[in-house]
């Protein structure tokens, strides 16, 4: 093969691997986190101190797996109060999958959250709740499985 085939296979090699990231980055899905992510952020502040207040008390919230659903158990402090909130399965990767369910605690201060809307992912469960007037926000890592 001669210098002049050699030239042409190399731009023929690199016109080809152009298109296909040209491709590819047409095809790449390009998620926010939140749709209104800026609204959000300007109201951060309630995230933090809701986040303080949430550590403050006697434990964390307890969140865990079993074969009827997941199990969410408030904080001691919160049993026999009326208590009413969000839990948010987010999924980082993949929007669909996630889930916002409005919290409604038993008396016990705790919720059983049936998996069966939930398909299986690594999730960052984020729970902000209300009691007495005082916001409560707290983070966990779950894999549903």
């Amino acid at each position: 093969m001669n210098w002049g085939n050699k030239l042409l296979v190399t731009f023929l090699v690199f016109g080809a691997g152009m298109t296909f990231l040209v491709y590819r980055s047409v095809k790449t899905n390009y998620e926010m986190v939140e749709k209104d992510y800026y609204k959000n952020e300007l109201a951060y502040q309630q995230v933090i101190d809701g986040t303080n207040r949430a550590n403050a008390l006697t434990s964390p919230i307890q969140l865990q797996q079993t074969d009827s659903g997941i199990l969410l158990q408030l904080p001691p402090e919160m049993k026999n109060k009326p208590v009413t909130g969000e839990v948010w399965f987010y999924c980082s990767y993949d929007e669909k999958k996630d889930k916002k369910i409005a919290l409604q605690p038993a008396a016990d201060g705790s919720q059983l959250i049936s998996i069966e809307n939930l398909q299986p992912a690594d999730y960052t469960v984020k729970i902000n709740w209300q009691q007495n007037g005082e916001l409560y926000y707290s983070t966990q890592n779950l894999a549903v499985r």
